[in-house]
């Protein structure tokens, strides 16, 4: 799972462990027990600090997040004695590609690696510590549901519950490549304690196939294009994570492939009124959530070339058009009216950001924010209610692929 997937409802902030910090830039290894994007601990890190960081975990909208969803409705939906819809012939095809393991040699690390992480300092260090970090906690969240689901839809339906197993393999190798990169940062995320430790949030099954679909695809344009554009520009290829990017972004395609058959597999979260309207606000939900973090982030762009913004836009307009191969309805995101909006959200982000960095009392601080929050919904709203397109087709090339590689 490339990219964090949109949230439904809120989370509650929660704290645990501080993050553990070793002694020493040089020859140990700082070891973070939670996922934590704050800028203190990334700057901690980043200096290879010889005292804890003792940093609250901060959980907000925009933060990698784990799921979970109802098991007994998905084991209901793929019964091939319930479910009628179910063409075992494509998922069995599917599962040979999976079986294939295009990328079983690829994730092969050499000294490339350590060498050009030991010449990244600054704030330049720091922000790819935040990158790999987040990267590290997404993927290994898809990895967990795979998993999950691989292990209790194994009597239900073997050939569906053997493809989600071989999904979580490809996550767990992602994750395991991305906490290798950590290791040349002298970091490394304790992913056990972050399985057991970490909230969870629930999503129906219907849910999980949009919002995952989504996020495959948006993690396919996102992993290509990075890749495209360090291929032409390799003056800006300081370090070689993004060289694997291209052979990456395949198993991404494929997970959003299979997600395709589930959907096709269940048509009645296609074919309403209701799935129009939930297909719209995954499409807003993941494009926003993605537009805000990397607008956050734009010296990570910067760092290797790329005007965030326009990346960003490259990104949701081809993961749109991909999308509306299979979703009833998409939203018009080539209408510069939606850029305009993501543009103004941007904009008031900034401001709830800055007003959580001053040094007024909570109380304060929250009276500042209802103003800020409604704006920002007001302009999620109007976004949502631009006329959308009218797409989809339960009849869509079998193999995708051939199309968008």
């Amino acid at each position: 799972m490339a990219t964090e997937m949109a949230l439904v409802k809120p989370i509650s902030k929660f704290s645990t462990s501080s993050p553990i910090f070793s002694n020493s830039r040089y020859g140990k290894f700082t070891t973070v027990r939670m996922s934590s994007t704050s800028q203190s601990t990334a700057k901690a890190a980043a200096k290879g600090g010889k005292k804890a960081a003792k940093t609250a975990i901060k959980e907000t909208l925009l933060t990698p997040r784990f799921y979970t969803t109802d098991f007994d409705e998905m084991e209901a939906l793929f019964n091939t004695e319930i479910n009628k819809n179910l063409n075992q012939s494509e998922f069995e095809a599917l599962l040979q590609e999976f079986k294939t393991d295009y990328n079983q040699t690829h994730f092969v690390r050499n000294k490339e690696f350590k060498e050009a992480a030991d010449k990244i300092d600054g704030p330049l260090r720091q922000i790819f510590v935040e990158f790999l970090e987040r990267s590290c906690t997404a993927e290994f969240s898809g990895f967990l549901l795979y998993k999950e689901l691989g292990r209790r839809l194994k009597k239900t339906n073997p050939v569906v519950a053997e493809i989600f197993s071989l999904m979580s393999r490809d996550e767990a190798r992602h994750a395991g490549f991305l906490n290798k990169g950590l290791s040349d940062f002298n970091l490394a995320l304790d992913l056990g304690f972050l399985t057991k430790a970490r909230k969870y949030t629930f999503f129906k099954p219907k849910f999980i196939f949009y919002a995952t679909y989504l996020s495959e695809k948006i993690g396919y344009w996102r992993y290509i294009t990075i890749y495209r554009h360090l291929k032409e520009n390799p003056e800006y290829q300081c370090y070689p994570i993004f060289k694997y990017f291209e052979n990456w972004c395949q198993d991404e395609n494929r997970h959003g492939d299979f997600f395709s058959a589930l959907l096709k597999a269940q048509p009645q979260f296609l074919n309403d009124w209701k799935a129009k309207l939930w297909s719209r606000f995954f499409c807003l939900s993941v494009y926003v959530t993605m537009y805000l973090n990397d607008c956050q982030r734009t010296a990570f762009y910067e760092g290797i070339g790329l005007d965030t913004k326009e990346f960003d836009m490259h990104v949701i307009i081809e993961t749109n058009r991909t999308t509306a191969r299979i979703f009833p309805a998409v939203l018009d995101v080539e209408n510069p009216e939606f850029k305009r909006r993501l543009d103004k959200m941007v904009e008031i982000n900034e401001q709830l950001l800055a007003v959580g960095e001053t040094s007024d009392i909570p109380l304060v601080k929250n009276l500042k924010r209802i103003p800020l929050i409604a704006a920002l919904a007001s302009e999620l709203l109007a976004t949502y209610l631009m006329p959308p397109i009218e797409s989809g087709s339960v009849d869509f090339a079998e193999f995708e692929p051939q199309l968008v590689y």
